[in-house]
């Protein structure tokens, strides 16, 4: 016979079992295809959106040991091999890592890439001037997946949810501007990325 306490741990266990398998089921059962070149893509979340299984980051592109001929070089390169997603943030090394990929997506790069940024601000008006930046360093008119960045204290999420906070920005200053996908990044490296529209 099973006790109360035991029933109840094992019921939890199963239901918390059951909702990670729920939450983590889009990823385990995504689709996966490969390219000519080689490449496999899976399905990102439920986007709708297909990127390759390796992404290039945006952190070291920008470092004064390499040129910016050779950050564009390897950027292109990496397209061209086939790797769709791009990885950046608004400070990495000063913007100078969104300068060289934004250079780098110029001849009809950017529309074979699906790009995603980083910001650090929490206000709307804040994330507003930080978005604005991305898009004129990048030179482009839209970011595919915005993530607020280093989510770190506890208010954190409170602040950019709440009323003039930074998820209120709606992608940039500019109405035009179409709304990216939004999310979280922490620095342990889990992500949770949300449509707000």
């Amino acid at each position: 016979m099973i006790s109360r306490r035991q029933f109840n741990k094992q019921s939890i266990a199963l239901v918390a079992g059951l909702a990670a398998g729920h939450l983590l089921s889009p990823m385990l059962h995504a689709e996966m295809s490969r390219g000519n070149n080689g490449m496999i893509y899976r399905a990102l979340g439920r986007t709708g959106e297909h990127v390759s299984i390796i992404g290039l980051g945006g952190w070291h592109i920008g470092q004064l040991s390499l040129s910016e001929h050779e950050s564009i070089q390897l950027i292109r390169q990496a397209i061209d091999r086939g790797i769709t997603f791009m990885d950046n943030c608004w400070d990495y090394n000063e913007g100078v890592s969104q300068v060289r990929m934004g250079k780098a997506l110029k001849d009809g790069y950017r529309q074979k890439v699906f790009l995603m940024d980083k910001i650090d601000g929490r206000t709307k008006a804040e994330a507003a001037r930080q978005i604005d930046s991305c898009l004129q360093r990048l030179q482009t008119d839209r970011i595919d997946l915005m993530q607020f960045h280093e989510v770190i204290r506890l208010e954190d999420p409170d602040r950019i949810f709440a009323e003039g906070g930074g998820i209120r920005s709606h992608g940039g200053s500019s109405e035009s501007r179409q709304n990216p996908l939004y999310g979280f990044h922490w620095p342990q490296g889990s992500v949770c990325s949300f449509a707000y529209a």
